[in-house]
């Protein structure tokens, strides 16, 4: 499988180097704002109540976003152009549910930025990704679109994007693509086109719960080695300032999904 970082073949256990892109970026997070966005995104008709999922990854309560600055991470290998525009991306694939929650800011002034697209991509529970079904040596059906979709932010800076709990393939830890972009047209498909690309980044995820995910159907069924975060070849250990995602449980099982937030900075001028 091509690695994400070089377009070689990646090893189960990646020597830890982050791969930084010149881009300047800033991701913020406080326990406070996480924990909030995070019930808000579990606030739907009909969804169970978020409660904390693992308090030893969730980031320290604080008064007040402290703006940080971090490097962007690399698109990987297996973006597709032409992603439709819809804030379930499921289709009808198998897993533990995922309700993100994504609030963009203006790195200078921390304020939210309004009508910001939100582009995500991920692979299913058994690591593959949609247009290149087979990667991970599973044979299913691939249509070009499962776990692909994007949206635009809301007044307040927030897009929520529904998906699965994501797996893993060869050589990278469980982990989401993101992108995000301004002055985007919307098409008639229901996609988009032109506009800025502002940031592009990767969303990870607590080592605690990909444990307990990972050994629950349909996620057990990956015989593939599973890359932690320790080992992973992008992520390097930065916790909210490098992606890392506060996870709330949504119900009493791994099964019954998980809400993620973060806040994410973007240089926007």
């Amino acid at each position: 499988m091509p690695s994400e970082a070089t377009g070689a073949t990646e090893t189960a256990t990646p020597t830890p180097t982050p791969t930084p892109i010149g881009r300047r970026t800033v991701l913020i997070a406080t326990g406070a704002t996480a924990a909030t966005l995070a019930v808000g995104a579990a606030a739907t008709p009909g969804a169970p109540t978020a409660r904390t999922a693992d308090a030893g990854n969730t980031a320290p309560v604080a008064a007040a976003a402290v703006c940080t600055l971090t490097k962007e991470m690399t698109e990987g290998p297996y973006h597709l152009d032409g992603q439709l525009v819809r804030p379930d991306i499921r289709e009808d694939k198998t897993g533990f549910p995922l309700v993100l929650t994504l609030t963009v800011v203006d790195d200078d002034t921390c304020a939210p930025l309004k009508g910001a697209l939100v582009e995500i991509w991920h692979c299913d529970a058994l690591g593959e990704y949609s247009g290149f079904v087979g990667a991970n040596g599973h044979d299913e059906p691939d249509n070009g679109t499962f776990l692909r979709g994007a949206v635009l932010s809301n007044s307040s800076g927030v897009a929520k994007i529904t998906t699965v709990y994501p797996g893993w393939y060869r050589g990278r830890c469980v982990h989401i693509h993101l992108k995000v972009h301004t002055d985007v047209t919307l098409t008639s498909d229901g996609s988009f086109t032109g506009g800025q690309e502002l940031h592009t980044g990767q969303l990870f995820f607590s080592e605690t719960i990909t444990a307990r995910v990972g050994a629950l159907s349909p996620y057990a069924a990956n015989t593939v080695p599973r890359t932690t975060l320790a080992q992973d070849s992008i992520y390097d250990e930065g916790g909210a300032a490098s992606g890392l995602l506060t996870l709330t449980a949504l119900g009493g099982s791994p099964a019954a999904g998980y809400a993620g937030s973060l806040t994410v900075g973007v240089e926007s001028g």
